[in-house]
């Protein structure tokens, strides 16, 4: 009795988040068109509005923890579900994603991706789409500077599971010479990267402690990828779901 109730909260919060996107998408579109400063406006409220539902409706409340970077950085974070983006969304100044090209047809998502800033790639390209990858962030630089963020496993990974780090995160580190600061997070125990149920307890995005620019891109790589899954593994750990060996 008490799944199906969850189900059926689950249900109903899905739903209403959706129609919190179209309401507010639409209704910050003039103000958008006017400014493209505003899209942050839009999304900031509308990340907020969400966590704040999820907490109100199926009992899932949610966290940030360390400091939240503000200056122009790399965030190289572990992505498992939609909650991340979220949560990322809705504390940091300026946003902007390397995202799969797909979304830029997605309905309010895609265009509002672009107001945001947000490099789309197509991963189909191989090399071609690395090296246009890095282009088209360092010409989007001067114009909408912010705090960029990557996916070094290149999609939703389901908590508990292992998915090896891509080396776009290190050359995007290299090329660029900022500091990275990696995010771990603990969301997938709660809200699956796939299905219907929601589950209440506490989701985490922690920020860890930065790495400055100018490592070597093999020495970085060997660096970020236990800082994130180490962490990762903690707050999973803490939200009471057992890793697998």
């Amino acid at each position: 009795m008490r799944l199906a109730l969850q189900y059926l909260l689950s249900a109903i919060f899905i739903f209403q988040m959706y129609l919190a996107l179209a309401i507010y998408a639409l209704g910050w579109l003039p103000a958008v068109l006017w400014n493209k400063d505003n899209a942050i406006r839009a999304v900031h409220g509308y990340t907020r509005w969400v966590r704040w539902s999820a907490a109100a409706i199926v009992g899932l409340r949610s966290e940030i923890r360390g400091e939240v970077p503000q200056d122009e950085v790399l965030i190289g974070a572990k992505h498992q579900s939609f909650f991340d983006i979220i949560l990322i969304i809705s504390v940091v100044p300026r946003p902007r994603f390397i995202m799969k090209k797909e979304l830029l047809w997605a309905p309010f998502v895609g265009w509002y991706a672009k107001r945001l800033g947000c490099i789309p790639v197509d991963r189909g390209r191989g090399g071609e789409a690395m090296r246009k990858m890095v282009a088209d962030v360092k010409a989007a630089r001067s114009d909408q500077p912010g705090q960029l963020i990557i996916y070094p496993q290149g999609t939703r990974v389901a908590a508990g599971a292992t998915k090896p780090y891509k080396v776009g995160v290190g050359v995007l580190y290299a090329q660029l010479k900022r500091d990275c600061v990696p995010a771990a997070t603990n969301v997938g125990v709660f809200w699956p990267r796939h299905g219907l149920l929601r589950k209440p307890g506490l989701a985490v995005v922690e920020f860890l402690p930065r790495i400055p620019a100018g490592m070597r891109v093999d020495a970085f790589m060997t660096r970020i990828e236990p800082a994130v899954e180490d962490a990762s593994n903690r707050l999973m750990a803490e939200a009471g779901f057992k890793i697998p060996d």
